[in-house]
């Protein structure tokens, strides 16, 4: 009988790893309280340290404009149309769109 592996999320993570990096509790009792094997919780919290300065990088990519993508993405949709009905417009593709030959 096979043990299914524990898949912890992201935020799990992060909770775990800052909680390993405050020190106020051993890796011994995280690990009792969260569930998750003492080295899992010092690699999570190693990796939080190494990724922790890409954060406030000067030029990080920051999040994109949400207006701006919506504003891409319905342009886009318009243009779809536009070429299906040039492409439909030629007769070999219109025959395969009918389902021709």
């Amino acid at each position: 009988m096979s043990v299914k592996r524990k898949q912890h999320g992201a935020q799990f993570k992060a909770q775990v790893a800052i909680a390993a990096l405050s020190g106020e509790k051993t890796l011994g009792e995280l690990s009792a309280k969260y569930g998750a094997h003492p080295r899992m919780i010092s690699a999570w919290k190693q990796e939080l340290v190494k990724q922790a300065g890409a954060l406030f990088e000067r030029g990080a990519k920051t999040a994109a404009d949400p207006q701006k993508t919506i504003d891409r993405l319905h342009q886009k949709i318009g243009q779809l149309p536009v070429e299906r009905d040039f492409l439909a417009g030629q007769p070999a593709i219109a025959r395969l769109l009918k389902g021709g030959q």
